[in-house]
């Protein structure tokens, strides 16, 4: 089987995951109480700062797939480099916002939007993390010289895994942080 039909697979499999997570979210957050506002409560400010730092991972990435078409292995490995930090930066934002969390009291075991919360947040978190790690040996192996071949599928491969977990954070960030606060009038 081709490398891009079975990310394409991989990709479709987690996506309806990610869906039922975010549709049990939906209903343990809006359906039984239809006031979440222990869901406006969370930090939508600080939030939207590591949500734009997340989607600008996908904008370097894509650059770093053009440095690579291009034969440009200097600015493929920058490009890879800052995609890495990015998503770095993201972990780090959604720690401090579990460390918030956690700080007040709301835990895991607190009631079905905490746990639906940490859930989801913490499954696409760990979504982020393996892709740090691939982008990392990706980067590692251009720095070997191991990755010189523009038709190479490596790439792209990982180019549709990152750009889904960035895709998929988008729609989380929509329904978690962003819908409570229009549901409730409560403003940041």
């Amino acid at each position: 089987m081709e490398q891009k039909t079975l990310i394409k697979l991989v990709v479709g499999s987690e996506a309806i995951f990610f869906l039922a997570l975010l549709m049990a979210f939906v209903y343990f957050t809006y359906v039984p109480v239809l006031n979440p506002r222990v869901a406006s409560s969370l930090d939508l400010n600080r939030t939207s700062l590591f949500t734009v730092m997340l989607l600008s991972s996908s904008v370097t990435f894509w650059r770093a797939e053009v440095s690579f078409r291009r034969g440009r292995t200097k600015q493929l490995r920058l490009w890879l480099l800052c995609t890495v930090v990015l998503g770095v930066v993201f972990l780090v934002g959604q720690g401090s916002e579990y460390s918030s969390l956690l700080s007040r009291q709301l835990t895991v075991s607190k009631g079905t939007f905490t746990t639906s919360f940490f859930t989801l947040t913490g499954f696409h978190g760990l979504h982020v993390l393996i892709g740090i790690v691939v982008l990392s040996i990706v980067l590692y192996l251009t720095f070997l010289g191991d990755l010189d071949d523009p038709d190479s599928a490596l790439l792209p491969s990982v180019g549709i895994y990152w750009h889904f977990v960035d895709v998929v954070w988008a729609v989380v960030f929509v329904i978690v942080y962003v819908l409570p606060h229009f549901l409730t009038g409560h403003t940041p």
